[in-house]
This record gives structure tokens, C-alpha cells and sequence, in this order.
């Protein structure tokens, strides 16, 4: 039978929620005993991902973001905002840049670099980290907490993550812990992800890039969710900044429809077609798009909307044309689900726990943060952000009770 072992705070998942926590806790309960539990081989193996390997840690607009469970995220957001996530890694060694949409990244553009911050920051913190130790069970007995039944703990932090990138740690099993212990899960589901269709266009399009709005719309044309950035065409659906933003909205016979001419009203729209119709007589109805779309998303689209690309267009189908380059449907198969999404919609009840400290309201000693809870951001460093922010406050707010 092995001994068991006594800590004054066990942190569950060494990723970006974890690691922060247990630095944070290290930072305020100096001797006290702090152990990090990691079920993969190695601490934050996601964030090496994040940012297209460049790992976009933050961005200036975190406080305007519209956060699922805003008003619950706000008090950590708001005791974290960039400028103190910043001088937060700038204590860790590590200087941040900021792009022209408020992005920041490590200067370096590395996200090793963010991983190598905070792993040296967690051995300053006196913080002890054991990796390939996943959880099965989490235990409240009468004062202690009982962690895989060989380790005790008097107080501990849920940082598993969702269910996002398995193969990068996140498996959902912390939500299992978190039923156990009586809280309510809700449902998770992908979140950033690839739409998938069976249209034949994003194959026609597959590699091009356009600015447009993607809305997520039910059979009955309800709209659940639309949002306006690049699109990407694939080989079997859509990615890109709009895209992935829907996607938490997804839903079973769900259609993304596109705006290829965002930035124009549907009149105006029909006017400028008409100017280049009289400016250039007798042209094809893909040169006619030329100044518009790339040559291949123009063609696809010409021929969704039954014309022949090469054939010139007569002037009565403009107002046609304009409406289908408004709204130009794509009948949804799916998403490319957990093994592609960046992010989980989904998790922990918001309500079964206290916005001012990330503790649980149901169990007393028991705190969350991170992918865990039910709150998920967009694409731009909102998500992750979130991930300092909560950790931070956890690992203050436990460390500072010890």
C-alpha cells in the first residue's frame, strides 16, 4: 500500500491555468507544500500550439470581448487586464510585442519562449511539478481533500482543461472529477474549429482567402450565431477567423451562409456591378468579378449561382448576382470537432462558483479555472487570456489561505 502524502494545495493540469496558479500561490504561500499534477508527459504542451505556434497570449480588447459567461469572467478580467498580463510574463523574463489589431505575442514569436517563462517561474515559486500523473478520482473528506486516494491536500485547484486538442492533454476528464464531486457539467462541444460542408465551392477555392461575414443560420433561417473576418476555403469546408467564430453555435442542419461583400449594402452593391457592367461592355461575367473575388472563388460562385463564368452577363441578372454574393449558402455536414478546436464551449456551471475567487460554492476549498468553467472567448489571444486571468485569481485567492 503506498504512503500517503500530505500538501497544502494540489493543482490539477499544468496548463496555461495551471501553471499560473501554482505560480501565483507559490508567489504568496512561500514554504508552504504545492504540487502541480500533469497526466502528459511534459507541463503546457498546448501552448507550444496556440497562435500558430507564435502563441498569442493576450490582446488589448480582452475587457470589451464578448466572453461567453461575460459577467461571471469579468472580475478576474478585470483584476488581470493586458496590462497586467504583461508585467505579469515581464516578471517571468519574458517582453511581449503588441501587433496592429492589439494581438500581443512574445517578442520573440515563439511560444516556447511563454512555456520556458513560466516553467522557470514555477521553480522560482517553490512549486513541485509531477508530470504523468493523471487524476482518476478527487475525494472531500471531512477536512482534507483525497487525490487519487494516495495524496491529501487541504485545498485544490481544477485546471484539466476542456476537451479541445486531446493529443495536447485536454481529454475532459476534469469534468468528471467535477460530477463527482456534485457540480454540474454543461455539455461541452468544439469551439474554434473548421465548419465542414458537402458543397462542391471550398474545394473549388481550396487555399484562397476572403474578408467576409460567415452567419450560422437553423433550416428556418434563424440566425445563431454570424461573425466578419477572413474566411478560408478548405478542402472539405471553411476555416478562418469568421468561420471558427461560429462554430460554437454549430448545430445539426445548420447552414453557414457568406457575405463576400460585407463591407457594401445590397442597393449600393447592385449599383457598383452596374458601373462595371456599362464600364467594361461585352465582359465575362468572371472579369466582371475579377476586381472583386479571386478568379477561382468568383468562378465557383458564378457557377453555384448557374451562370456560365465565360458567357457574358446580361444586365438584368446584376441584381442576382448581388444577392447571391450577399448570400451565398453553404448546406454544414459538421465540424471537424475536439481533435481539430482550439477551444471547448462548455464546462462547469458558472453559477456553482464565486466569480471573486474562483471557488466553488457547493464545495468549500475546491477551486476552478481555465477551460474547465463554462466561459470560452474568440479567436485574437481571448481564450487564453482567460486562461492567465483565472489561474491568477485561483492561485491568489488559495494561496493567500493557506
Amino acid at each position: 500500500m503506498e504512503r500517503m502524502e500530505s500538501f497544502d494545495l494540489v493543482i490539477i493540469g499544468a496548463g496555461a491555468s495551471g501553471l499560473t496558479a501554482a505560480i501565483t500561490a507559490g508567489q504568496l504561500a512561500p514554504g508552504h507544500r504545492i504540487l502541480l499534477l500533469e497526466r502528459m508527459p511534459r507541463a503546457g504542451k498546448k501552448i507550444l500550439a496556440t497562435g500558430n505556434g507564435r502563441c498569442n497570449l493576450s490582446n488589448r480588447a480582452v475587457l470589451a470581448h464578448d466572453y461567453h459567461n461575460r459577467a461571471f469572467a469579468l472580475p478576474a478580467l478585470e483584476a488581470f487586464p493586458p496590462a497586467a498580463c504583461e508585467a505579469f510574463f515581464r516578471s517571468l523574463g519574458l517582453v511581449t510585442v503588441t501587433d496592429g489589431e492589439g494581438r500581443l505575442y512574445p517578442r520573440s514569436l515563439a511560444a516556447a519562449s511563454v512555456l520556458d517563462a513560466l516553467r522557470f517561474g514555477l521553480e522560482r515559486s517553490g512549486a513541485d511539478l509531477r508530470c504523468d500523473s493523471p487524476v482518476f478520482t478527487l475525494e472531500r473528506g471531512k477536512g482534507d481533500f483525497c487525490v487519487n486516494g494516495i495524496l491529501l491536500a487541504r485545498r485544490v485547484i481544477l485546471a484539466a482543461g476542456g476537451c479541445a486538442a486531446p493529443a495536447q492533454g485536454s481529454d475532459g476528464s476534469g469534468f468528471a472529477l467535477l460530477r463527482a464531486l456534485g457540480h454540474t457539467v454543461v455539455p461541452p462541444r468544439p469551439s474554434l474549429v473548421q465548419l465542414v460542408s458537402g458543397s462542391p465551392l471550398p474545394p473549388q477555392c481550396k487555399g484562397l482567402r476572403v474578408r467576409g461575414t460567415v452567419s450560422l443560420e437553423r433550416t428556418d433561417g434563424t440566425l445563431l450565431r454570424a461573425a466578419q473576418g477572413e474566411i478560408l476555403f478548405t478542402e472539405d469546408g471553411l476555416s478562418g477567423i469568421a468561420a471558427m467564430e461560429v462554430s460554437r453555435a454549430y448545430e445539426d442542419g445548420a447552414t453557414a451562409v457568406l457575405d463576400l461583400a460585407a463591407d457594401c449594402g445590397l442597393s449600393a452593391l447592385c449599383v457598383l456591378l452596374g458601373e462595371l457592367w456599362s464600364a467594361c461592355p461585352g465582359a465575362s461575367a468572371e472579369q466582371l468579378l475579377a476586381g472583386l473575388l479571386p478568379k477561382r472563388v468568383g468562378t465557383a460562385l458564378l457557377r453555384a449561382g448557374g451562370w456560365n463564368p465565360g458567357n457574358a452577363l446580361p444586365a438584368a441578372g446584376i441584381p442576382a448576382l448581388a444577392a447571391l454574393l450577399k448570400r451565398l449558402p453553404l448546406c454544414l455536414t459538421g465540424t471537424r470537432g475536439f481533435t481539430h478546436a482550439q477551444s471547448t464551449a462548455g464546462g462547469a456551471r458558472t453559477e456553482e462558483f464565486d466569480p471573486a475567487s474562483m471557488e466553488s460554492r457547493l464545495v468549500p476549498g475546491l477551486f476552478a479555472c481555465g477551460e474547465v468553467l463554462d466561459v470560452d472567448g474568440g479567436c485574437g489571444g481571448f481564450s487564453l487570456h482567460w486562461a492567465w486571468a483565472s489561474g491568477r485569481l485561483a492561485g491568489k485567492i488559495a494561496g493567500k489561505s493557506l
